[in-house]
């Protein structure tokens, strides 16, 4: 099956932070994937933009090596992506190298013009401010947020408004690239185009929702980044929050940006606060020390750092949504470092029956549950209840209907950015964050945070490759249920309450 290749129009797309991991790791082997496929005009240009004095043939050679993996077997298309590219460099903090990119640019001023923030959030305020001084900002221009955006909801409107002082709403595109992922928008069509889930999607028939999002790397070259950070505001505030807004909204009236995003943004305002004196019992921090991932031994996050810190490394939560839909179903959130293995994925536990028509000996029957993986091995599996073939009576076992994309559909899987990116020149913020989405978030993070720090709370310690301290266990073990992680993709799994 061959994918349906959209253009789009010409575009200059101008990188901040062009020579940092963001860049090397995921923009520009995107960009090369979307031009191989033959998405991008022969006009398009790419400027990459750092403090960092370098030639533009040095860029491009940091360029190559950066997409050498996937343009091994397209040397044309390498070379024609490469030729795209130039660099210069330019201070954030200052009016050093602005004119000779408002030059640049100025070659062709009613172009779409793309500017990607690959920097610190503190920096996002002072380039908006810069570009606009330096008449770089056309009305064909959009700005890109990369995450977090602000520490905690003050500096998070003070970001925004220094932005949004240069840029409108709709022009400003916060990214959260799990929402680019093929599996979180199959998860609004498995909602949305089909009659058999809808009906079901509410708490008469659903137990519980249970979202994972684990990696099995430590901080590696970022520790200087994380400490400042930590698990709460690098995954749980947005990506964790986005994925349960995509599970618990209503269904919006048409597929269009605002729509979806008022409906996420009804969720976030309904989540119920986590009381303080709940907070020992609903949310759990973790911090990893040494131990064994991948086979090999490993050092713990306070020897990674250098240092020792109260920054969390683990976070497990449950959470409730106050509305007519949910009222009474616990989400469990989950994400965390050096956990056994790297995987995202949402778990939709539906009720058990109501009532077993089968004798004993039938054996025991499992609730029905949905499980959509994010990564690896983007796929849904449903899993059912069925007769096991072959005489000697009823033998009731659980098995799953699959759907690997992969297999599905016989084409690549694209990356999260590549989609992202191309939606950003197409105008379409669909799967963008709107800034009223953000701040409700940041309003329902930052008391967990707060009484955190005025309680000098520390994260509990638990062992590189294993799944987080245990009282991430008991948090949801003290409901009757389990974490959905004692079974392998392939294997079957049970998730009863």
């Amino acid at each position: 099956m061959t994918a349906r290749i959209i253009q789009v129009d010409a575009f200059d797309l101008v990188v901040f932070g062009a020579t940092g991991d963001l860049s090397r790791r995921k923009l520009l082997p995107a960009l090369f994937q979307r031009d191989n496929a033959g998405q991008l005009p022969a006009a398009a240009r790419i400027l990459g933009a750092a403090r960092t004095a370098m030639a533009a043939d040095e860029f491009r050679a940091q360029a190559a090596k950066a997409i050498s993996k996937d343009a091994a077997s397209h040397p044309d298309a390498a070379a024609r992506f490469l030729a795209r590219l130039d660099y210069l460099a330019l201070d954030a903090a200052s009016d050093a190298g602005w004119n000779d990119l408002a030059a640049k640019l100025g070659e062709a001023p009613d172009r779409i013009r793309v500017f990607y923030l690959a920097t610190s959030p503190e920096l996002f305020g002072p380039i908006c401010e810069r570009l606009r001084a330096h008449g770089v900002a056309s009305p064909q221009s959009r700005v890109v947020l990369e995450k977090p955006i602000g520490k905690n909801l003050a500096s998070s409107r003070a970001v925004n408004d220094a932005v949004g002082c240069v840029f409108p709403e709709a022009e400003i595109y916060r990214i959260d690239h799990y929402l680019g992922k093929e599996t979180v928008q199959n998860l609004m069509a498995l909602r949305f185009a089909n009659a058999l889930f809808e009906p079901l999607w509410r708490a008469e028939h659903i137990d519980h929702v249970q979202i994972t999002t684990s990696e099995s790397l430590g901080v590696e070259g970022r520790a200087g980044y994380y400490d400042t950070a930590g698990a709460m505001r690098d995954m749980v505030q947005n990506h964790l929050l986005q994925l349960l807004c995509l599970v618990a909204m209503e269904p919006p009236g048409e597929l269009a940006a605002d729509a979806v995003r008022d409906e996420k943004l009804k969720v976030l305002k309904a989540l119920k606060p986590i009381e303080r004196r709940l907070l020992d019992t609903a949310v759990v921090r973790g911090q990893y020390r040494a131990g064994v991932a991948n086979g090999a031994t490993v050092p713990g996050y306070a020897e990674e750092l250098g240092r020792t810190s109260g920054t969390e490394t683990f976070v497990a939560l449950r959470a409730e949504i106050a509305n007519w839909r949910w009222a009474g179903v616990p989400f469990y959130l989950r994400t965390g470092k050096r956990l056994p293995e790297r995987l995202s994925e949402i778990v939709v536990a539906f009720r058990p029956i109501p009532h077993s028509a089968f004798p004993d000996r039938a054996g025991p029957i499992h609730s029905n549950h949905l499980v959509i993986r994010l990564q690896p091995d983007e796929g849904v599996k449903l899993w059912l209840m069925i007769k096991d073939p072959g005489p000697g009576g009823m033998r009731l076992k659980q098995v799953s209907l699959d759907m690997s994309f992969a297999e599905a559909f016989g084409v690549r899987n694209p990356d999260a950015y590549e989609r992202l990116l191309m939606d950003v020149v197409r105008g379409d913020q669909t799967l963008f964050m709107r800034r009223d989405e953000v701040e409700a978030a940041w309003s329902w993070i930052d008391p967990i945070m707060d009484a955190w720090r005025e309680a000098e709370d520390k994260p509990k310690p638990y062992a590189a490759g294993t799944w987080g301290p245990s009282a991430s266990v008991a948090l949801i073990e003290r409901d009757g249920r389990t974490w959905h992680e004692d079974a392998s993709w392939n294997r079957d799994a049970h998730l009863d309450a």
